[in-house]
């Protein structure tokens, strides 16, 4: 009776394990149950913000949204997840997110650790400076100047590599940091996509304090990243995007999220991701 009771003892402990480790594999994947975790930016007005009350808003939130629908999960299934620019390929390596939409440009190094579906956005990399500053009118007059940019971003590398290596380039942990170093003069420009910039300058607080120096220093492909090898994913991510350009969505994203910012953002790009 004694080994029968233990027996039986043993089995409900092999139970639970068996249904603690099926529950980790499942939030391991970047979704629990009926939930979808997503990573997006929390410090990017018209892209990826988390307001003061706790909601979300912007062009990468509207359309990680629609996809998700398309995947079979509802808004209120979505579990936010902040995905700073140094963190988004660990987030999605380590399946703490399903995928990301974090104003994340393809690239071929990034592209060894994990995949993209899309584009789903063509930007371009640009400065922004303040509004009295007549100083900055090329890339190369970054060489005197104090720059700054965000840990992790393609733009800072971009500089210094390339178009101004001898920017005294200071890179920082959130867009807002720089932003607060460029208004008191702490730093000379910020760098990074168009439209991450003018989401900044539209911002009520911000108007008439900075302008877009109108650069196109490069051609930024925003897509979303998600695990390597996750093709079905892929494909169905791709499908969604696609949808979302034919019923006329993704014009009502641009719209919404950059029309305050007379933004003149390009057309909604070929997708060219895909297995």
């Amino acid at each position: 009776m004694k080994l029968h009771k233990a027996s039986a003892a043993v089995a409900a402990v092999l139970t639970l394990s068996l249904a603690a480790t099926a529950c980790g594999s499942g939030e391991g994947s970047g979704s629990d149950g009926d939930k979808i975790t997503i990573g997006i930016k929390f410090d990017q007005p018209g892209l990826g913000l988390k307001t003061p009350d706790g909601k979300y808003t912007g062009f990468d939130v509207d359309v990680a949204t629609y996809v998700a629908k398309e995947l079979g999960y509802e808004a209120s299934d979505i579990v936010w997840k902040q995905a700073p620019s140094a963190e988004r390929e660990n987030l999605i390596k380590n399946g703490d997110v399903k995928f990301v939409v974090a104003t994340y440009s393809i690239t071929d190094k990034r592209k060894q650790e994990v995949d993209f579906a899309g584009p789903y956005l063509l930007a371009h990399q640009d400065l922004l400076v303040r509004a009295d500053d007549s100083s900055i009118t090329k890339v190369e007059d970054l060489n005197t100047k104090k720059l700054c940019s965000v840990t992790g971003s393609t733009s800072a590398q971009n500089v210094k590599n390339k178009l101004a290596p001898d920017a005294d380039l200071q890179q920082l942990g959130g867009y807002s940091e720089c932003l607060t170093g460029l208004e008191n003069g702490a730093v000379d420009a910020l760098t990074t996509d168009d439209s991450i910039l003018a989401g900044f300058a539209a911002q009520q607080q911000h108007q008439g304090k900075f302008k877009l120096a109108g650069l196109k220093m490069s051609d930024e492909h925003y897509g979303i990243g998600l695990k390597k090898g996750d093709k079905d994913l892929q494909s169905k991510i791709n499908k969604a995007l696609e949808k979302m350009k034919s019923d006329k969505s993704w014009d009502k994203f641009v719209k919404a999220n950059f029309g305050p910012a007379n933004y003149k953002n390009e057309p909604a790009p070929e997708i060219t991701e895909a297995s």
